[in-house]
């Protein structure tokens, strides 16, 4: 038996980055700054989030920097050859099927997420 699944909870560290396709496909690329249970560390965790579809443009409309979101999806390695030196390098990022905004109503008054809209 073999399972990927990977749920966060955290912050966006930038706004949205949308993209659109000729063949009608749509991705939003985020980042999310995640603390660690641990209190020793005040460092957070950062990933690197990849949405498709209608999930990708409820990000893109909805989610602002700084706005407290949760994730469920699956880890992927992405591999290429670095320009410069030939070297492969890699990266993981994490493949998004569910998003959930978890802005506050505080956050709302910021100008984050607004419920009204949805």
């Amino acid at each position: 038996m073999s399972l990927n699944l990977v749920h966060l909870v955290g912050r966006t560290g930038a706004p949205p980055e949308i993209r659109y396709f000729e063949s009608g496909k749509v991705l939003c690329k985020l980042t999310l700054a995640v603390d660690r249970r641990s209190k020793n560390d005040d460092q957070p965790d950062w990933f690197e989030l990849e949405l498709w579809g209608r999930t990708a443009e409820i990000a893109a409309n909805y989610v602002k920097k700084g706005g407290l979101i949760g994730v469920e999806g699956s880890l992927k390695i992405e591999t290429w050859s670095d320009r410069n030196t030939g070297a492969n390098r890699s990266k993981p990022v994490i493949k998004v099927d569910r998003l959930d905004l978890l802005g506050s109503k505080k956050d709302n008054q910021n100008g984050n997420l607004n419920q009204d809209e949805f």
